[in-house]
């Protein structure tokens, strides 16, 4: 039995209330897992019929469910791999849902690794609009850019920037920001009970100075009218209504907005409460709405980013972003024909630049955004690939990001062929004689990788940090 710590009980008696006795009954249960499809590259429908354990819908996402205690290798199958799902605690998805982003939206996922709530966002997006994830803590910021590729998310920008300057730089650019403000981490007690080691009183108070300061910053990069998603995964009053009524008392300007969700348990009128016997580790989200005046900052605009950074690929020279000259550059054609070689109709758009020889499709929508060269970006868009001694070699990422039918050359594997896993550890494959040069790889219809075809076989170029071991 996990031995709570007497001084967290007696802060969390007060909300629970009468559900207190129900919370101290439950917390020695399994905890929950789950996944959600990745609706970007499958349905929930087909996802479910490809399962090796039955679908158990949660109530946090349409696209959710529990992950039986049973089941093992989630994380190896090749659904996985091809970015069919992400595995996500299932109250962790409650947040997003109350967000509710729409196709053409601009999003600001400001605390965003590893991942989780930003692919649930790009589903949403359907590639239309903007996503844009941030993470301050720049190792978990690239395992965050490893998940938005793995999921074939095209229309995203990924930085490394704290969200006071990241916010400042892109004053009034969203229509809606998710702040998963880090945390006291009560709600993962359960999965990681070491976790109770390092809680104490002055570390909630020190989180809950910090979760307002982002608060107050996430606001200046709102446009007049949008909304922001609050969430922690504590339990918390003073992370979670504390910190809600300080910024609500800053800023009258914004309201709360109750969307009448069925989870959870309702409090301050419209945000929502979740508790392991509801079904989920444990959250909390409210939804933010400004009234529509102006919002006050002190930021500013720079020069249009594709106008400033897109080469125009008419000489083989150029200057990068520091000025310094670029002797290799790649022609505006050459990467065009390129393209062409890969994938149909151009999918990711002709938005192209080039920065430190990678050649970079940027989403069409950072063409109304200011600059973002002092954003502290990783990624914007999709890699198509890299200049290499007078050549182009095509990135993975490109390939996960193309659906099957807009690739040139295809080889789809069922999800019980050998070869499927044999791609997944690096090994060469045989496939049909006919097919020639720089081919996708996909299980079940879905992108996984690619390889080069040479008669018969598949030189595999899956990453080595992916591969099964």
């Amino acid at each position: 039995m996990i031995q709570l710590l007497p001084d967290f009980l007696n802060e969390i008696k007060p909300v629970l209330k009468e559900n207190f006795q129900k919370f101290l009954d439950n917390y020695d249960s399994e905890p929950f897992r789950g996944l959600r499809a990745n609706t970007l590259k499958i349905s929930a429908q087909k996802l479910k019929t490809l399962l090796d354990f039955p679908w158990e819908q949660v109530p946090f996402a349409d696209e959710g469910t529990y992950i039986p205690a049973n089941a093992s290798s989630v994380g190896n199958s090749p659904l996985h791999h091809c970015g069919a799902y992400y595995v996500q605690e299932p109250s962790a998805m409650s947040a997003v849902t109350l967000l509710n982003p729409r196709e053409g939206d601009c999003v600001l996922d400001l605390c965003a690794a590893p991942g989780g709530k930003s692919t649930q966002i790009a589903a949403k997006l359907k590639g239309k609009g903007l996503l844009w994830s941030n993470e301050i803590v720049r190792s978990r910021a690239s395992i965050l850019l490893s998940n938005i590729e793995r999921m074939g998310v095209r229309n995203a920008v990924v930085s490394s920037e704290s969200p006071e300057e990241l916010c400042k730089r892109l004053a009034g650019c969203f229509d809606k920001i998710l702040v998963d403000a880090p945390c006291s981490g009560e709600g993962m007690f359960r999965k990681e009970p070491q976790a109770l080691e390092h809680w104490s009183r002055e570390h909630v108070e020190a989180c809950a100075v910090r979760q307002l300061n982002i608060l107050e910053s996430a606001k200046l990069a709102l446009k007049p009218g949008g909304v922001i998603v609050y969430s922690t995964c504590t339990f918390s009053p003073e992370e979670n209504e504390g910190v809600i009524e300080k910024f609500l008392n800053n800023n009258p300007d914004f309201e709360i907005v109750d969307e009448n969700e069925s989870f959870g348990m309702k409090t301050m009128g419209g945000a929502v409460r979740i508790f392991p016997f509801h079904g989920g580790e444990g959250h909390f989200a409210v939804k933010l709405r400004h009234k529509g005046m102006s919002i006050e900052n002190d930021s500013y605009f720079y020069d249009s980013f594709g106008a400033s950074s897109e080469r125009k690929g008419s000489k083989k020279q150029g200057k990068n972003q520091r000025g310094k000259v670029q002797s290799n550059e790649i022609t505006r054609e050459e990467i065009l024909d390129f393209y062409d070689s890969l994938f149909v109709n151009r999918p990711f758009g002709e938005n192209i630049s080039q920065i430190n020889g990678k050649i970079i499709l940027l989403p069409e929508a950072l063409k109304k955004f200011p600059s973002i060269e002092r954003c502290g970006v990783l990624r914007a868009g999709v890699l198509l690939g890299e200049g290499k001694k007078g050549r182009i070699e095509p990135a993975h990422s490109a390939f996960m990001a193309a659906e099957k039918d807009e690739c040139v050359n295809i080889v789809d594997l069922s999800l019980g062929d050998e070869r499927i896993i044999k791609y997944l550890k690096g090994e060469e494959i045989e496939i049909p004689s006919d097919i020639k040069g720089y081919t996708a790889v996909c299980c079940e219809g879905m992108t996984t990788g690619f390889g080069k075809a040479v008669d018969g076989t598949l030189k595999n170029k899956y990453p080595k940090g992916l591969r099964l071991l």
